[in-house]
């Protein structure tokens, strides 16, 4: 066999299934190779070799295969795996599934290129997450706080309104230094790299329009991947668009927050190329290496030892028939750091977004709040206002069985709690500020008598409910 770059291949197709390109193997090439592949219609369509052995290789090419023959196939082959020319232009562009300029605007005037792929990093150099970002969403800022360096996805359900949560997020999140407020360079160095994956077209156009609106797309890069395009171009996406992010992050040093919507798109479509490979399939028909390859994916979050930036990792996931125990979230959540979950309950009862608190985590919270990050008393309302809400829960069974009338004082006090923690602290109809959410904190729980508030010293007691009581 030979090896060189930008050598072609012609006649050498002999099978086309999907997005898979089955070929001879003339030459010797590597795995996750770029390739070129050109057809009798003309038209250049970007792939890489997704398998090979002694004598064939597979080819996932990125684009509709729709119009390819096997006659008059040329394949060119790079010489390299599939990389992404990067500059200090990435933000206030559009980008599709590949990295591919749809803005109308002229290409990346490009001064790194960076394999997709990401590189291998010693587990040394990574540095503990730490440090708030304020999100401007109450049930996540004070109850399940995101930390700089950490990734916390968002567990939804079909119909559940993900997107506009991840697009909330999104507009509004920024950064707290130490002395808790927000300092105007802050805001200059956050970037956010915007991902969505298999989406319709209407809601890629809303995230582009959105962005646009609002004057967020400035220091916003936005990929778009459409349910449309090839479901091997969207195993692509994701590592497209985080690869950006580190680009940001660790060569302009940048924070940067990435959020991705849908995961689960993702997963569907290396079921689907996993299938079209022939693999043995495992749980639900998903490849046996799924864990391993989102692992591949949310591991590139976090802080590196001597580079000025951070890469934080918000991404959402569909949780087929609302199953927390699906292979998707399951796999998720061995691998993150938590998660924030929204509730069908809670969406039917109008509760936007609808967050449910208590089975939503963030691990890295303890590390981002309190003395140094927030307001110190930021823990303690935090465990209050769960232990409360978890109080409201129990009672309403309780109420299911012997009915509001046969309650305690005590035990009706915790369901006015929890109705109004649902409809006044965790929907909420615009943005809030940390302080403004606390404070909506303390006037719920104001309304307890302090001998329910457990978690609670006196000393904060008189500090923040006396005066509400007033």
């Amino acid at each position: 066999m030979t090896s060189n770059a930008n050598l072609f291949l012609d006649e050498a197709a002999t099978r086309i299934e999907g997005p898979l390109l089955f070929a001879h193997r003339r030459v010797d090439v590597g795995l996750n190779e770029m390739v070129e592949v050109t057809g009798s219609d003309g038209i250049r369509r970007l792939g890489r070799v997704a398998a090979l052995d002694d004598d064939y290789m597979t080819i996932e090419i990125l684009e509709s295969t729709s119009g390819l023959s096997l006659d008059n196939t040329r394949i060119r082959f790079a010489g390299e795996p599939i990389s992404f020319s990067l500059g200090p232009g990435v933000l206030g562009r559009v980008f599709d599934g590949v990295g591919r300029v749809i803005d109308g605007g002229p290409p990346i005037a490009a001064t790194h290129k960076m394999p997709v792929e990401g590189g291998i990093l010693n587990p040394m150099r990574r540095v503990k997450p730490a440090d708030f970002i304020e999100t401007g969403i109450s049930a996540i800022d004070i109850l399940n706080s995101l930390v700089r360096g950490q990734k916390l996805p968002i567990f939804s359900g079909g119909g559940l309104p993900h997107n506009q949560l991840a697009l909330d997020i999104a507009l509004h999140a920024r950064l707290r230094p130490p002395s808790g407020e927000v300092k105007k360079d802050v805001k200059e160095e956050f970037a956010i790299v915007f991902a969505g994956i298999g989406v319709p077209y209407d809601t890629a156009e809303k995230f582009r329009r959105t962005f646009e609106e609002s004057g967020a797309l400035g220091h916003t890069a936005l990929f778009l991947n459409l349910a449309s395009d090839s479901s091997s171009q969207r195993l692509l996406t994701p590592r497209f668009a985080l690869t950006a992010a580190e680009y940001l992050a660790f060569e302009e040093g940048r924070h940067v927050l990435v959020i991705i919507t849908d995961f689960t798109n993702y997963c569907e479509a290396l079921r689907e190329v996993s299938a079209s490979h022939g693999e043995i399939p495992s749980r639900k028909g998903y490849p046996g290496y799924m864990y391993s390859d989102l692992a591949t994916l949310y591991e590139r979050a976090g802080f590196l030892k001597g580079r000025p930036g951070t890469l934080t990792q918000i991404p959402v996931l569909t949780m087929p028939a609302d199953d927390i125990t699906h292979p998707i979230p399951d796999l998720t959540g061995y691998i993150t750091e938590g998660q924030i979950t929204l509730d069908r309950k809670l969406d039917r009862e109008g509760i936007q977004p609808p967050i449910n608190v208590l089975p939503s985590l963030s691990r890295l919270m303890k590390d981002g709040i309190g003395d140094g990050f927030t307001d110190p008393d930021h823990p303690a309302l935090a465990n209050q206002l769960f232990a409360a809400y978890s109080r409201t829960t129990q009672v309403r069974l309780l109420a299911n069985v012997v009915g509001a009338e046969g309650l305690t004082p005590a035990d009706r006090l915790f369901l006015d709690f929890g109705a109004s923690f649902e409809t006044e602290f965790v929907s909420q109809k615009g943005p809030r500020s940390l302080e403004e959410s606390m404070d909506l904190g303390w006037e719920l729980l104001s309304h307890l008598p302090d001998s329910e508030l457990s978690r609670l010293t006196d000393e904060q007691i008189a500090r923040h409910l006396q005066k509400k009581r007033g």
